[in-house]
């Protein structure tokens, strides 16, 4: 009798069953398939080998274990107020089971489900993360708000009534551009607090800052807030060293690590010279750690106390933390060798008697670093106190960068929750023809299902712990992401699918406890319906004046049809300035590090770039006349002098809840911060504001800017949309 011999299972269906697009569409709207070649890479980097048969054969019963609901998953996300339904392949029918809520209560119940269909659990109205015990099996239920807090929460919250908020503006800074006499060449969270608590007194109710992740303290060269080492914890090149232990305390280890010329030298720089300033306040921070072991820890003095009690709330990440930069630190003095991934085997596992050993042999080296996060965590944390005790009813957004440094802490420390041997980027568009590959890396869909979302969750209560509300940088990755496996080109890369629903609630129900706002950066192609997901769930999205154009494309959207639901705001800091926008710099810039193309008819592509930009200079202003910021009947202002104070008003008047104006063009400045795919060519991440920012202030011209913006604010139609408190 023959046999019938089973079909094998093909790369693309297990790389479809893994998550992978293996078909996707490009910017010309051509539809494209991956190689078998690149999807094998990639689905062995997620630890599903696939080189032959056998293996693609083992790797589809491990996924078809995981996704078949015959098994509990550690962590299931559900609405409150909704009825949950459970994998009925892994329910027995008349199983008793057993709700331990966070608050304390019981629910006991019993499962009646037919064999067969799923089985239900009644709607939970309290959210938190409960506990279903099922005979000896537990399981959280991660049960969510069906919406974050929003900035009528925060209004409310504030005012202590149910009254609705008005519309509401803010600031955007680069914390490291900013100034104050004694910073040492680099900004600092004194010069945040100091910014908040002004802007505070002139009506802001919130300040957008950049990235505050932990980078790399022996790599000073690497300060892209984009590409940091951890998103779990801070940069310390923004700490002030006078901040805890006083001005005096300060300027003694200033003396003593020998900075007392070069410190006040830096301070004077346009540009901040990252190599120089990073170098000395680590030495005068060391300094300070010395005498605070040699004095405080000593005599177990409240400071010390208070030290402790961070270390001993950090736990195990913030050990494993402070452990990978002393760790990082001596294998670069030592072997030159940076990239953890290519250490000894056994330094590359935190968990290692190796790595043990190292941490008690340099157990002073590791604590240094733990008293740095110590106080970059005071540090940050009293901005945000400042802001709110000043009057703001949200205070620091923070920014969440959309991946780390694949040869940093993070992916160190959480190596079995991490992606590795990939990077995130973006596929060829109409603007990088070769596509993107940014040397990041992120968590693994798989193992976020597989453990529980752990990892993610620890990211989100770091973002959400010193603000008022979080930033998403590219918040279309929490839907997919373009992995690029490492040595190859950006365009031989895949669509990696996330568990978006998932991700949602649980930042929704951060989101609550922490009781700060979440703004997702949504800016490029946006897939149908996206906005309208993260608009349920209570995510503001980002409007960007360049941006918002009517439908034909030639204008500009009047203020009054602007998304009442998202944020809005002129520019970010990867896009031109007013300034820079009117006056065609960013297409200057462009065409300098080489990212203008040369086209098919010969004509100069920047000639027509800047011809087309005089169009949509004609457009805007007619666009800032129509909405009565702009004189009626008057010409265009030429290109050196970008109408900085109409574009604010424009942005001022929409129904935004909240609108953010950055500092540059408060300050009408021509640089922006970031020009995207540059690196040495533009001084990314190095431009410092020329005031201190008290002296800003300081300045009628600023102040009545701000006035302006308040009075627009006050005089535009509120955004109608509301969240229900929980």
């Amino acid at each position: 009798m023959a046999t019938t011999r089973r079909p094998g299972i093909s790369i693309d269906a297990l790389a479809a069953r893994a998550g992978f697009e293996v078909e996707w569409e490009d910017a010309h709207h051509n539809r494209k398939r991956v190689p078998d070649s690149t999807l094998a890479a990639l689905l062995e980097r997620m630890g599903l080998p696939c080189g032959n048969a056998t293996q693609i054969r083992q790797s589809a019963g491990a996924l078809e274990a995981e996704l078949s609901g015959r098994k509990l998953p550690p962590l299931m996300t559900v609405e409150c107020g909704r009825g949950i339904g459970l994998p009925a392949a892994a329910i027995k029918a008349g199983s008793h089971y057993r709700i331990e809520l966070e608050s304390g209560s019981l629910i006991d119940g019993r499962f009646t489900a037919p064999k067969g269909e799923a089985a239900l659990l009644s709607p939970i109205d309290e959210p938190g993360y409960h506990t279903l015990v099922l005979n000896d099996h537990r399981m959280t239920l991660a049960v969510a708000p069906s919406q974050c807090y929003t900035v009528t929460d925060a209004w409310r919250a504030m005012h202590g009534d149910d009254t609705n908020a008005p519309p509401l503006w803010g600031i955007a800074a680069q914390i490291y551009g900013l100034r104050r006499v004694g910073d040492g060449g680099i900004g600092d969270y004194t010069a945040l607090a100091t910014l908040a608590i002004e802007s505070a007194k002139r009506g802001a109710h919130a300040l957008a800052v950049s990235p505050t992740h932990a980078m790399f303290s022996a790599l000073p060269g690497s300060f892209s807030p984009y590409s940091p080492s951890s998103r779990l914890w801070l940069n310390v090149t923004h700490i002030d060293p006078a901040a805890v232990f006083g001005t005096q305390a300060a300027q003694a280890a200033l003396d003593a690590a020998g900075g007392a010329d070069v410190w006040p030298q830096l301070e004077t720089l346009p540009l901040i010279d990252w190599k120089t300033a990073t170098p000395l306040k680590l030495k005068v921070l060391r300094v300070l750690f010395e005498r605070f072991c040699a004095n405080d820890r000593a005599q177990d003095s409240p400071r010390a106390l208070e030290f402790h009690g961070f270390c001993e709330r950090g736990g195990r990440a913030l050990e494993d933390h402070a452990r990978f930069e002393a760790l990082h630190a001596f294998q670069l003095l030592h072997s030159g060798e940076g990239y953890w991934r290519k250490w000894p085997d056994a330094l590359q596992d935190p968990r290692s008697p190796e790595v043990e050993a190292f941490a008690n042999e340099h157990r002073h080296e590791v604590e240094f670093h733990l008293f740095l996060q110590w106080l970059a965590s005071k540090g940050l944390s009293h901005a945000q106190h400042a802001a709110r005790d000043a009057g703001m009813a949200i205070g620091l957004i923070a920014d969440l960068a959309v991946g780390c440094d694949s040869a940093g802490s993070h992916a160190w420390s959480y190596r079995d929750d991490m992606l590795h041997g990939v990077s995130v980027g973006a596929p060829p568009d109409l603007f990088n023809q070769a596509g993107q590959a940014w040397g990041l890396t992120t968590f693994s869909p798989r193992a976020m299902r597989n453990q529980g979302f752990s990892a993610f969750i620890d990211m989100l209560r770091s973002a959400f712990a010193c603000a008022g509300g979080i930033r998403i940088d590219h918040i279309l990755g929490l839907r997919r992401l373009w992995l690029v496996p490492e040595g190859e080109s950006a365009k031989n890369g895949a669509y990696l699918r996330y568990p978006l629903e998932d991700m949602l609630r649980l930042i929704a129900l951060e989101s609550w406890r922490h009781r700060a706002i979440v703004i997702g950066e949504d800016l490029g192609t946006v897939p149908p319906g996206f906005r309208e997901r993260l608009s349920e769930h209570g995510l503001a999205g980002i409007r960007v004046l360049w941006f918002e154009r009517t439908r034909d494309g030639k204008g500009f959207t009047p203020p009054a049809e602007w998304d009442s639901g998202a944020v809005g705001t002129t520019t970010t800091h990867d896009l031109p300035t007013v300034s820079g926008w009117w006056r065609g710099e960013d297409i200057v810039w462009r065409n300098r590090i080489g990212q203008t193309a040369p086209r098919a008819d010969g004509r100069d592509p920047v000639a027509l770039a800047q011809a087309e930009r005089d169009d949509d200079r004609a457009a805007l202003w007619q666009a800032f006349q129509q909405a009565g910021v702009a004189a009626p009947d008057v010409e265009p202002p030429p290109p050196g002098e970008a109408p900085v104070d109409e574009a604010l008003a424009f942005v001022a008047a929409t129904p935004s809840p909240l609108v953010t104006i950055p500092l540059e063009d408060l300050l009408s400045l021509v640089d922006q911060p970031n020009l995207p795919g540059s690196i040495d060519e533009h001084p990314n991440w190095r431009r410092r504001v020329i005031q201190p920012v008290d002296e800003l202030f300081a300045s009628d011209a600023f102040c009545d800017r701000l006035l302006a913006i308040q009075q627009a604010r006050t005089d535009s139609t509120p955004a109608s949309s509301l969240s229900d408190t929980p």
